[in-house]
């Protein structure tokens, strides 16, 4: 055989491949139906001392240990324009009576058009930006979800969404509109959000609107609060250098009283910043700056409710339905665990920190926050406390990761006086979790 059959051969033998290949590929792109199962099984052990108020006289030793646990049923299909999501979802504490909670926590259908227009219904979760105001709070093993209809329309850099819901205890016509202990604390929600990707820049800003219905009262008397939320967040990222900044106003009416349908007006707003430092791959460092306002005349008796004072207006903000367990120390003093009155002195967080990558698979985080009140308290100074924070994660497998925290605050007298506990001078937290998250089958057809 000579060398220009060879060749010939060669390149026949080629053009086959290749032939056979985009056939394949042609075949592929027929294939437009596609299902997938996933599984996500989470356990994290927590032991703690100190941070949360002790409401009765009686000394009450403030530690505690418990392990929770949430696993998760996933099963999405999407078509060229059609996609739904069902997510089961159980969750609770090791040995609780009752065996924790069973619910559905995702059951949407996405439907979207080739221009960039979309509408996505039923529950979801609904996730922008940092995460600050609408997140799903994934720390938490119930999470977040809304129900919801969302319309929308993304292309060409710009992304603009419109959600609505509508929040209801019962179908029935007995009890008429009035809604409270459902799966939502409001009664109706509107919100619009907008981000534009500059074009050229690694610039992107969103701004976001929020109309909130919360409802008070009873069954016999009752009204609808209306507040409302307005803001923006802008991220730059010029090379290795990542800043962040935020800023969002909360106004409106809030109720005083869940019982009753007494309002205050609400003025209260939050400002935030980060920046971030990528030195290599290795190594990245980070520092920011978070306030949000607090009431004034916030009142600190030796007995009594705190904040039991005549007020003409709110002044504290809310972080509405964030992922609070970023933000403000992992510890969750401040937003998710409230003080012991009614309203709050609000919340300065100075914090800076390192994220140091070893090796594939191992992450290591060490940080430091200095915690104040935004508003000054009779006769106690603003700092809360000072908190040392140390996580470490690392990817066991390619479904399976395992992550571990410890923090320490060093509390002072403010914070003893707010949480109502002698033990809030030395306050720990410590945590051990797997997350394992594997795809139990995929098919497209």
């Amino acid at each position: 055989m000579g060398y220009q059959t060879i060749r010939i051969l060669l390149s026949a033998t080629l053009v086959m491949v290749v032939s056979a290949t985009w056939a394949q590929e042609v075949k592929e792109e027929e294939k437009t139906n596609q299902l997938t199962v996933d599984v996500n099984l989470m356990s994290r052990g927590e032991t703690r001392e100190g941070g949360f108020p002790v409401t009765t006289e009686e000394k009450v030793e403030d530690h505690s240990a418990f392990i929770s646990n949430r696993a998760r049923l996933l099963v999405g299909y999407e078509s060229n324009n059609l996609a739904v999501k069902v997510t089961a979802q159980h969750s609770g504490v090791w040995g609780a009576e009752g065996g924790g909670k069973f619910n559905v926590y995702e059951a949407w259908a996405h439907l979207k058009a080739n221009n960039g227009l979309f509408a996505r219904v039923g529950r979801q979760e609904l996730v922008y930006d940092d995460e600050r105001i609408l997140g799903n709070n994934d720390w938490a093993m119930a999470a977040l979800y809304h129900d919801a209809l969302k319309v929308g329309y993304e292309n060409h850099g710009h992304k603009l969404h419109a959600v609505v819901a509508y929040n209801q205890n019962s179908k029935n016509v007995n009890g008429g509109t009035f809604y409270q202990n459902g799966s939502q604390i409001y009664k109706t929600m509107q919100t619009v959000w907008y981000h534009y990707d500059v074009p050229k820049l690694p610039l992107s800003a969103s701004l976001l609107f929020m109309n909130i219905g919360m409802q008070s009262g009873t069954e016999e008397e009752y009204a609808t609060n209306f507040q409302q939320l307005i803001g923006g967040y802008v991220n730059y990222k010029p090379g290795n250098l990542t800043l962040e900044a935020a800023y969002y106003h909360q106004m409106g009416k809030a109720s005083l009283d869940y019982t009753t349908t007494g309002t205050l007006p609400i003025n209260a707003w939050m400002a935030a910043g980060k920046a971030s430092y990528q030195f290599n791959k290795q190594l990245t460092a980070y520092a920011g700056y978070d306030y949000l306002s607090g009431d004034k005349e916030f009142v600190v008796p030796k007995q009594g409710t705190i904040g039991l004072t005549k007020h003409s207006k709110m002044s504290a903000f809310t972080t509405t339905f964030g992922s609070t367990h970023k933000f403000y120390g992992a510890m969750d003093f401040f937003y998710v665990s409230a003080y012991f009155g009614t309203f709050s002195p609000g919340l300065q967080n100075i914090f800076g920190g390192a994220t140091y990558k070893p090796v594939k698979g191992l992450s290591l985080d060490a940080s430091y926050h200095y915690l104040a009140t935004s508003t000054a308290l009779n006769e106690l100074s603003k700092t809360l406390g000072h908190e040392i924070e140390l996580r470490a994660s690392y990817q066991l497998m390619k479904d399976a990761r395992i992550s571990l925290g410890f923090s320490y605050m060093k509390g002072t007298d403010t914070m003893e006086e707010l949480k109502r506990s002698s033990e809030n001078k030395k306050l720990q937290w410590g945590w051990l979790m797997l997350n394992v998250s594997p795809r139990v089958f995929y098919s497209k057809w």
